[in-house]
């Protein structure tokens, strides 16, 4: 009977094999389900819950601490990346490298950055041969002159030049400015010109008085006559450079025991690493300024190590102060003029300088020319600012200047013009060195690969006392 029974299951089966097949499927769906919730629940139990304390704290029942659960309960307790916080850790003492932070990086994908920049034309030549005077002309035209100077090149037709210390004279013939000559030509024996308000001589209209060697010639703008449709050509090609970014790290250990020992004030491994991003920063700002863009080959590691340039020799201009003492307000202008004129650049400035060069632009009266003594907050910096007809100068005490025996110097810099190329972000990693079985360690490593470059070189300037 039994056999019978099952006889006739099995062809029951065979008849409804779609039916029996969706029958297993949820049967094994059930029990899959099943076994999910209770992991679930394990998870669940494995992972904890907060609950709220007697006067609002919170607290965790069913499992360990994890950050998951600190942030939600005390969202303020855990500190965020270093990387976040580097900007905050001592900015005062790191001013380029918080400037280029703040200014925001370019990435990389190579440890060799060329970049390329524009220079602005040169504006003044000196002339390297007297010149005659000359009144001689074809009746009805105005005379004209070749002249000679350090750089023809930058002289072109209808260019008008302003001749220093060369009086010029209006319709009155009386002296009240510099002479100013138009440039007729130019070609391989020199630059002709004529006079736009020389003296009139024997009854010949602007002649051409006598100028001697040395004299500056400053070239302005053009002028074009009525029919003028076309112009010399302008072209400007920009200059290709180089640097290197440099692999900057720091490792932080702390051992177990010294972790869980007793300890008279609280210093933990986050005072640790702050430690170690400020002295990170501190050696990150002198490479930053004074850094040689070299790679070199380490036989032991068999590799390259690349070390960035720094900014200090990439300044396109240099100033020296000739003051055996005290500065005078004289001084300043003059290292004012020279910051703000014959570049592209902007009309807000960083110098920053070592403490014998701050003493002594402390030490100077102040006038209504120069104005002194605002404090200006930029980029997490305090400055004070220096104020002159030519622009405002934000300055502030590197104490690095003074590690590398650089106390009279400093740098202004234009910061529109200063550009952080990052291949390697600021990042810290947690090593596993006790899994590995090196030593018994916490071991946190912080890692960045930079380097900075200036474009406009001539918007930056060395200044040096001698």
């Amino acid at each position: 009977m039994n056999i019978i029974n099952f006889t006739k299951a099995i062809r029951w089966m065979r008849r409804h094999k779609k039916l029996v097949l969706f029958v297993i499927i949820m049967i094994l769906m059930a029990i899959l389900a099943s076994c999910m919730g209770s992991h679930a629940g394990a998870g669940t139990l494995a992972m904890g819950m907060l609950i709220t304390g007697i006067d609002g704290g919170k607290h965790v029942v069913d499992g360990p601490l994890t950050t998951d659960l600190t942030n939600e309960g005390s969202p303020d307790l855990l500190l965020n990346e270093i990387d976040q916080q580097i900007v905050k850790i001592r900015p005062m003492s790191t001013p380029i490298d918080q400037i280029s932070r703040f200014a925001g990086s370019k990435h990389t994908g190579s440890m060799v950055v060329d970049y390329y920049s524009v220079d602005t034309k040169p504006t003044t030549a000196k002339l390297t041969a007297d010149v005659p005077e000359t009144r001689t002309a074809v009746s009805g035209e105005t005379p004209t002159v070749v002249i000679h100077t350090s750089n023809d090149e930058i002289f072109d037709a209808t260019d008008t030049i302003l001749v220093q210390e060369t009086p010029g004279y209006d319709a009155h013939g009386e002296s009240s400015q510099d002479l100013m000559l138009y440039v007729v030509g130019r070609d391989s024996n020199g630059v002709t010109v004529m006079a736009v308000n020389g003296p009139t001589l024997e009854g010949v209209d602007n002649c051409i008085p006598n100028i001697i060697t040395g004299t500056t010639l400053i070239r302005m703008g053009r002028a074009a006559s009525e029919l003028d449709v076309q112009s010399p050509q302008f072209e400007a090609l920009p200059k290709k450079n180089r640097n290197l970014c440099q692999i900057f790290k720091m490792q932080v250990e702390q051992s177990t025991l010294q972790r869980l020992a007793n300890k008279e004030v609280g210093w933990t491994m986050s005072d640790q690493e702050e430690a170690a991003v400020y002295d990170m920063r501190l050696g990150m700002e002198k490479s930053f300024l004074f850094g040689s863009a070299r790679k070199l080959w380490d036989n032991n590691k068999k590799e390259y190590i690349y070390f960035t340039g720094g900014i200090w020799s990439q300044a396109g201009k240099e100033h020296y102060i000739e003051s055996p003492s005290d500065l005078t307000p004289d001084d300043i202008v003059k290292l004012m003029r020279d910051a703000f004129t014959g570049n592209a650049g902007s009309k807000r400035k960083i110098l920053i300088g070592g403490s014998e060069l701050i003493s002594r632009i402390s030490k100077l009266d102040y006038t209504r020319v120069i104005t002194a003594g605002q404090h200006v907050s930029k980029w997490g910096i305090d400055f004070t600012e220096l104020r002159t007809k030519f622009g405002c100068l934000y300055l502030l005490l590197s104490e690095v200047f003074d590690e590398v025996g650089m106390e009279s110097d400093g740098i202004v810099i234009d910061p529109e013009y200063i550009q952080k190329y990052t291949h390697i972000p600021f990042s810290t990693e947690q090593l596993n060195l006790k899994e590995s079985g090196v030593r018994n360690v916490d071991a946190l490593v912080m890692t960045e690969a930079s380097c900075l470059v200036l474009r406009y070189p001539k918007a930056h300037m060395r200044v040096m006392i001698r």
